[in-house]
This record gives C-alpha cells, structure tokens and sequence, in this order.
C-alpha cells in the first residue's frame, strides 16, 4: 500500500495519460490520408492511371502535332504538370468535400490535432502521394526515351509552386461547395484544363486571344515552366514560377478565409 501511494504521489504511472506530441499525430494523420488514397480506386484512375495512359498513347501514337523533336520530349513534363494537378487539386477537393459532409473534418478538428496541423498532414499525404507519381511517369518516360535537361532546384521550386496552388484552390472548393457540386465541378475542371492547360496540346495551336488568357492558367504555367527547363533546357523559368506563386497565394488564402469545416 505504501510503494502505490510513493507511485502515485511521485507520477510514475505508464502509459501516461495525454495527447501524444504534435509531430507524431502530423505523421500519423499523413500516414492515414496516404494509405486511404492509395486504396481508393478512384483515385488511383485518376491520379495514376489516366496520366500513364495519356503519356504512352501520345507519345507513341502521332495524334497531336507536338512540334519540333520527340513527342516524349514535349509530353513528360505536361503529363507531369497533370500528375500534380490530379493529386493536389482533383483528388484532395473530392476527398475533402465528402469528408466535410459527412461530418469528418468536424470530429477530427475537436480532437487534440488542430486545424493547421490537419491540413499539413493532407499536405504531407498529397506531396508522398505526387512522389510516387513522378517517380512512376519519369521511369514510363525514360522507357519511352525521354531525355531530360535543365536545372533540377528549378523543377522542384515549380513542383512545390505548383502543388501549392492546387492545393490552396482544392481546398477552397471543398471548403465551399457541397460534395456533389465538388465531385462534379472538380472533375469538370481537370477536363478543361487538360485539353486547354498545354498538357497535350500545345498553346500554340490555339486562337491568340484565347492563348493570351490561357497562358495564365496555373497548369499552364506548370506545364510550360517544366517543359522549358526540362526539354530546352532553361536555368529558371521565372515568368512561370511567379505566375505559379500568385495562384498560391490566392488560393491558399482564400482556403484559410473562407474554408467551413461543417
């Protein structure tokens, strides 16, 4: 009796009660939002499966006119841009957007894991998640005979650019519409964007005053930005990355302001 009342004055007892530290809740949750996408064939079409299908077929099918030099060469870095795109954009504003209605996002934001924490572990998931894409579509490309060039901190710099502002727009529609407008308006979006964003066809072929506006466009930017460092072989595309960087502060602001959680 006395060893327990010393124990329990003293504080010794095991486990001890209380949230775990902040850094392992962020790991655990990023953990969680990975595998749970992984496991959704949905996601997966649209994340791995239609960009793979996009690159072999227009790279080894002459369909659309790419210009000068290997169709491969001109595709890799739009095909890559869509790959972000369909993870940081798509894939997180239809998830999110159920999540939301279905009253997730407000269980788990009265937990000991706060808001910001939640949406940096979503952050997290989104950035493991467009590893694998990238390292899958660079290996197709290779097997197709890529052959990239050009400064590597400027692919990331536009990388991380541009999954910060496909993130920050992602969440501001799941944020603000409800699931079903999410789902179809997100879908609608990558479709427009990929045949208007210079993903497979080239902004050249379009009207100049419909080009001018589309130039504009954050997969556009991503995908010219990447296709000028990696196929002609530029140092560091800054038109691009400021343009990339105006969306992202747009968009994840806009997400912080307006964003409801039920």
């Amino acid at each position: 009796m006395t060893a327990t009342k010393t124990g329990t004055a003293a504080g010794t007892f095991a486990p001890r009660p209380g949230a775990a530290p902040l850094s392992r809740m962020i790991r655990a949750q990023a953990a969680l939002e990975t595998r749970m996408l992984l496991r959704n064939g949905e996601q997966l079409l649209l994340t791995v499966v239609i960009p793979t299908l996009l690159l072999v077929l227009f790279s080894t099918v002459d369909i659309v006119d790419t210009g000068a030099g290997s169709a491969v060469d001109f595709l890799a870095p739009g095909v890559l841009a869509l790959a972000v795109m369909s993870t940081a954009f798509t894939g997180q504003a239809i998830a999110t957007g159920f999540e939301r209605r279905y009253g997730v996002l407000k269980r788990l934001a009265a937990s000991p894991l706060p808001r910001w924490a939640l949406m940096t572990a979503k952050t997290c998931s989104v950035l493991v998640t467009e590893i694998l894409q990238i390292v899958l579509l660079t290996v197709i490309a290779f097997a197709l005979g890529w052959s990239p060039r050009g400064n590597p901190l400027a692919v990331l710099l536009l990388l991380l650019l541009g999954t910060a502002a496909f993130s920050g727009l992602g969440l501001l529609m799941a944020g603000t519409l409800k699931a079903e407008a999410t789902l179809a308006a997100a879908n609608l979006v990558f479709l427009l964007l990929l045949v208007g964003g210079g993903v497979i066809v080239p902004l050249a072929k379009f009207p100049e005053a419909a080009r001018h506006v589309l130039e504009f466009l954050p997969v556009s930017a991503l995908s010219d930005g990447l296709r000028t460092v990696l196929q002609h072989g530029a140092s560091m595309p800054w038109a691009d990355l400021g343009i990339l960087a105006v969306w992202a502060v747009l968009g994840l602001g806009a997400a912080a302001r307006f964003f409801r959680w039920e």
